[in-house]
């Protein structure tokens, strides 16, 4: 067993059954590989965990969410993104559908310390990956 997994034993009417689920903790280099995401501003080693995950083309929505610092997954590719990240304290925006960061984009990124990716993969496949490995939504 891994360092990584969780032993979960069920006992139901004298029936032990035993799963061993591997539990990956989603670090930057992980979700890059998972996604063949690249780096375009911030420090993939920089140890942040991410937990949780929201997916929004509609930066209005993301400005409702509770301070939970999730991983935003867009396909809007302009300054705003990074403005509604940096007041919704969000530290990891991933660029999804092949979009790409402008120049602004990644200054101002830098400039609040954010972590921003670029993938190829759908907002769809990119969010059913995350979840598949342990990345919870916010609701």
């Amino acid at each position: 067993m891994g360092e990584n997994s969780i032993l979960k034993i069920i006992n139901t009417e004298n029936l032990l059954l035993t799963f061993i689920l591997n539990v990956d903790t989603m670090k930057i280099p992980l979700l890059m590989q998972l996604l063949e995401a690249r780096l375009v501003c911030g420090d993939a080693e920089n140890h942040r965990i991410i937990e949780h995950a929201f997916a929004s083309d509609l930066m209005s929505d993301v400005l409702t969410l509770d301070a939970c610092s999730p991983l935003l997954i867009t396909g809007l590719s302009n300054v705003q993104t990074i403005r509604t990240a940096e007041m919704a304290d969000i530290h990891t925006v991933l660029l999804a559908r092949g979009k790409k960061a402008t120049p602004e984009m990644i200054a101002l990124a830098h400039q609040n310390d954010m972590v921003m990716l670029e993938t190829p993969y759908s907002i769809f496949k990119t969010s059913g990956i995350l979840y598949q490995h342990g990345v919870k939504p916010v609701y």
